[in-house]
């Protein structure tokens, strides 16, 4: 930080990480639209006050010494830090304005992101939304995509994304009360193997439910009358009384509070917890319009998320 406090030590750190990246001074020169003798001089300069060489000069091409790229890579995230700032106070100033273009999965943004968006437009009129929805895993960097909402179980392993976690989900076990009635309760996990099942196809760990209730693990390969890999499918089917579903809170909670399925097994859930992402393409800027979209969609799942089933 002592060299943004030297005069002129903001341009010569800005002129090094210009030219350490652009390969040459006349390249960098390009980009800051500066003149290439102003570049070489303040760099020169930054060397001279370190006393040390940075970038090792040849008649093509200039690189980082061994010593200027450590340097490099300090000073660029410095640097990335200063203009994230400046940007975020920015967008503080002006209205946030532009294109958002989203990608959210089908069953749940229908459920839990698109009654918000109305909401959305109508407090910020200068955001426009481009829609996707897809139960892929997207690829927001070679498809443009701003911001990617996924649900899944178990963490995001991709590290050269941007991630944020905007809650938690957990699999539970339902069924209507009228098959309940005809095919008796089940008192525990090993009992589901004498009832009718629904199973999802897309659980990671199908054929099996892997549950656990305070510790205590346990999996349960079920015999399924009915499978699919649509987890609305599976909703309706147990609404019918068509067998005990495994499936997640977001999903069911409606269908709990008005009683048309009731937990089976309460206290067994899955023994994974699932959760909601936002998924940004790399990079410290996250503009105004994108940071504020990810933020509505986390308020309003937070709000929804309080009247799940036993407060989950």
């Amino acid at each position: 930080m002592q060299e943004l406090l030297e005069p002129g030590g903001f341009e010569e750190l800005v002129a090094f990480v210009a030219v350490a990246e652009a390969g040459s001074f006349a390249a960098a020169a390009k980009i800051l639209e500066r003149d290439a003798s102003v570049l070489s001089r303040r760099v020169s300069q930054l060397e001279r006050r370190l006393g040390v060489r940075l970038l090792s000069r040849t008649t093509r091409r200039v690189t980082p010494t061994e010593v200027g790229a450590a340097y490099f890579g300090r000073v660029q995230g410095v640097l990335d830090e200063l203009a994230s700032a400046s940007r975020e106070a920015s967008d503080h100033a002006a209205s946030p304005h532009g294109l958002v273009r989203v990608s959210i999965p089908i069953v749940f943004g229908r459920l839990w992101i698109a009654p918000m968006l109305p909401t959305f437009l109508a407090r910020y009129p200068e955001i426009r939304i481009d829609v996707r929805t897809s139960d892929r895993f997207v690829d927001v960097v070679a498809e443009g995509i701003d911001v990617a909402i996924r649900v899944t179980a178990g963490a995001q392993r991709d590290s050269t994304l941007t991630t944020r976690k905007i809650a938690s989900y957990q699999n539970l076990l339902v069924a209507s009360p009228g098959y309940l009635a005809a095919n008796g309760l089940p008192e525990t996990p090993a009992d589901l193997t004498r009832h009718r099942c629904l199973g999802f196809t897309g659980f990671t760990a199908w054929p099996d439910w892997p549950l656990v209730r305070e510790g205590k693990r346990q999996t349960v390969r079920p015999t399924c009358s009915m499978v699919a890999d649509h987890s609305e499918v599976l909703l309706m089917a147990a609404v019918a009384g068509a067998g005990i579903a495994f499936t997640a809170d977001w999903l069911v909670g409606p269908a709990l509070r008005d009683g048309t399925l009731v937990e089976v097994l309460p206290g067994w859930v899955g023994r994974e917890d699932g959760g909601v992402y936002a998924i940004l393409a790399p990079g410290r800027l996250v503009p105004a319009k994108t940071r504020l979209f990810v933020d509505e969609v986390a308020n309003a799942i937070k709000a929804g998320w309080a009247h799940r089933p036993n407060g989950r």
